[in-house]
């Protein structure tokens, strides 16, 4: 495809269409007299022509007469063509799709797959009733030719997709617009970490159409040298083409390409995006680089040893898992075979896929001699996003490593705990539960999970970083999930008004690092290519933890999940009111609308559900506690609330209905506590 075309004849030029898509059987003819050129000299030597069939390989159907070849065309490919708009598909049995062979002993018998080439989408389809559909549907939804290209605008940038972008497994433009969230949060990790250092390498090591790493040139501009890879020639070619048509400069084979009539008249273009055609495992064990974000259709463990081989110290790596089936508990044997972690499914499932993938990545940084320090977890309805900063090292290594743990999960009550460090067998493991299930239940009642993370899900200090970028950007999305994530992180019901203060940013500490952040000029960062080893201002207390940050409990409740059945239940922020009188660190949290993030065990939690719970009979929720009936055990008494209480009334964060909120629902569970 020529790039020196005007932009407005571009999109409207259709793509070239596969040969097994014809107007007239003479058509197909043609292609084997053309084909016959192709042959070797021996054959065009010869007086007696035979002519081989354009659709099917030499293996499947050797070279004959014209007048073989012609019934051949007719009976196996003309008759059984899909008609569109004057164009005949037939079938086509040459290798475009890719079948798995079939080992029998020592042989491999590879069958050739049959398929059509949609004229629309060109996706390959197997069977002659599923061509019609796919047609139907395309026309049903006014996908004709004339709409072959669709141009789809995110966040200022502009791309080129198929009309059946959303599909992975059927076309090379693969594009979701449920992940412009996971977008923005990449976005703003990014855009952190150029604060630090400048400039820095980061590779989009799965382009498809090249939307994330458009947006990261786009606006980050000179403080980020993007290379965008995928093995996909197709994809390839057109992330190219939304190169040009976001006015960028495409770098190919280490050779800059020039584009000045794409970009217009008077415009000055300082951009420039490299794109590579190679396997990701490949590109990250050639060249270094500083961000790495990994986001393949399915789980990402096959690239993880490649990622943290040659990233740079204090690097980041993101990577998005879209197995969520395995990872939400709901094809657990697939989760033991990639992640070798047992799993069920529990009430605090998202919580737990994400401390499955970290555990993932941990095992594979400290493989090389690598510590991580974990920057932001999310987990929604569609993904489970991990972002890690890189310590180099063997000491950071085993410190990551030690927080490997298996889980001891009760499945009567639902209470949890990380089993005790050390490799002494325990005699009764179960006196390491709270609960009492065990005594007073028949059977086995827990279940040991893992292995997970037991370290923190997030770093406060980076996710205030990541807000100013969000708000400085306008990505309002981002924005809202940011804060919910900062309270979650300081576990605190209070609005995150020193978000919005003034704070020293000249020494923000991660993991016992301190790190110059947005004040810091380029050039100091820089002498004579290398980085200044004052990039870290205090190192050492690398591995000692801040006095007046503690992290955040793991794990969380759902409040409906222990509710009592025929009592009306407080008001979500009355319930965290209480837990905090009753001297309790507490929070919501972004995995469960109506979960709550606390350090108060179980029974304290059922506790204070059930005193301030008020009878269905009454019509109304009462405020103070409950006298509740005769026979009715309340259970331990809550603790004494803390001495010194804020002036004030604690104001909470609201609860967000957005599509943040709305992804994170989840379905009511069968209820096993016997106290219920």
């Amino acid at each position: 495809m020529r790039y020196d075309l005007p932009q407005a004849l571009m999109l409207k030029a259709p793509q070239r269409k596969h040969i097994s898509i014809q107007r007239h059987l003479a058509d197909l003819e043609k292609l084997a007299d053309l084909k016959e050129g192709e042959l070797t000299m021996a054959v065009s030597q010869n007086t007696d022509l035979h002519k081989p069939c354009p659709l099917c390989p030499e293996e499947k159907y050797k070279a004959c007469y014209s007048h073989k070849l012609h019934r051949h065309l007719q009976n196996l490919h003309w008759k059984v063509s899909v008609e569109f708009e004057g164009y005949r598909m037939c079938i086509c049995h040459l290798p475009c799709r890719p079948v798995k062979p079939n080992f029998i002993g020592d042989q491999t018998f590879s069958k050739m797959g049959a398929h059509y080439h949609c004229i629309v989408c060109s996706a390959t389809i197997t069977r002659r009733t599923d061509m019609i559909s796919h047609i139907n549907r395309h026309v049903n939804k006014g996908e004709t030719e004339s709409r072959f290209i669709i141009v789809l605008k995110e966040s200022a940038t502009e791309v080129r997709v198929l009309p059946n972008y959303s599909t992975p497994q059927k076309t090379d433009s693969y594009f979701n617009p449920k992940m412009k969230l996971n977008r923005q949060l990449i976005f703003c990790a990014l855009a952190v970490l150029a604060e630090e250092r400048k400039p820095i390498e980061c590779l989009d090591a799965f382009g498809a159409t090249g939307i994330m790493g458009l947006q990261w040139a786009k606006h980050l501009r000179s403080s980020v040298k993007v290379t965008i890879n995928d093995c996909n020639e197709n994809s390839v070619t057109m992330i190219q083409e939304n190169c040009h048509l976001n006015k960028m400069k495409v770098k190919l084979n280490a050779k800059e390409e020039d584009n000045d009539e794409a970009m217009g008249d008077g415009e000055e273009n300082t951009d420039t995006i490299e794109v590579t055609k190679m396997d990701a495992n490949v590109i990250m064990h050639l060249r270094s680089f500083d961000f790495i974000h990994l986001d393949p259709f399915g789980t990402s463990v096959n690239y993880l040893d490649s990622a943290f081989c040659n990233v740079r110290n204090f690097g980041i790596v993101s990577l998005t898992s879209t197995d969520i089936s395995s990872l939400y508990a709901k094809a657990q044997h697939v989760a033991l075979r990639h992640y070798g972690c047992n799993i069920v499914r529990t009430e605090y499932y998202k919580e737990l896929a994400a401390r499955i993938v970290i555990a993932a990545v941990t095992r594979a940084a400290a493989r090389c001699n690598k510590g991580i320090d974990v920057l932001l977890s999310v987990a929604l309805e569609h993904f489970v996003l991990v972002v890690v900063r890189v310590l180099r090292g063997p000491s950071p290594a085993d410190d990551s490593a030690k927080k490997i743990r298996y889980l001891i999960h009760c499945q009567w009550c639902e209470e949890r705990i990380f089993q005790k460090e050390g490799n002494m067998v325990e005699e009764n493991p179960y006196q390491q539960l709270p609960c009492d299930c065990h005594g007073s239940m028949p059977g086995k009642t827990a279940v040991v999970l893992g292995p997970l993370w037991s370290g923190a899900l997030f770093n406060t200090g980076f996710l205030r970083r990541m807000f100013f970028e969000a708000a400085h950007y306008g990505l309002d999305e981002a924005q809202s999930l940011l804060k919910t994530l900062v309270c979650e992180a300081e576990c605190t019901t209070l609005k995150p008004y020193s978000i919005y203060s003034s704070y020293d940013e000249n020494k923000q500490e991660e993991c016992g690092v301190y790190i110059k952040t947005p004040n810091t000029s380029a050039e100091s960062l820089l002498i004579h290519g290398k980085r200044k080893s004052e990039e870290v201002v205090q190192n050492a207390g690398k591995r000692q933890k801040s006095e007046n940050s503690a992290e955040h409990p793991a794990f969380y409740y759902n409040i409906h999940r222990h509710s009592i059945k025929g009592m009306n239940m407080p008001k979500l922020n009355k319930f965290l009111s209480y837990l905090c009188e009753a001297g309790y660190r507490v929070s919501r949290t972004h995995f469960d609308p109506m979960g709550v993030r606390t350090n108060a065990p179980l029974a304290q939690f059922k506790t204070i559900l059930m005193k301030y719970s008020a009878p269905t009979y009454t019509g109304g929720q009462v405020e103070g506690p409950v006298h509740l009936a005769e026979g009715v055990q309340a259970g331990e008494q809550v603790e004494a609330a803390a001495d010194s209480k804020a002036e004030d009334d604690a104001e909470f964060v609201e609860y967000d209905k957005s599509e943040v909120a709305a992804a994170t629902l989840t379905k009511d569970y069968p209820t096993y506590c016997a106290a219920d």
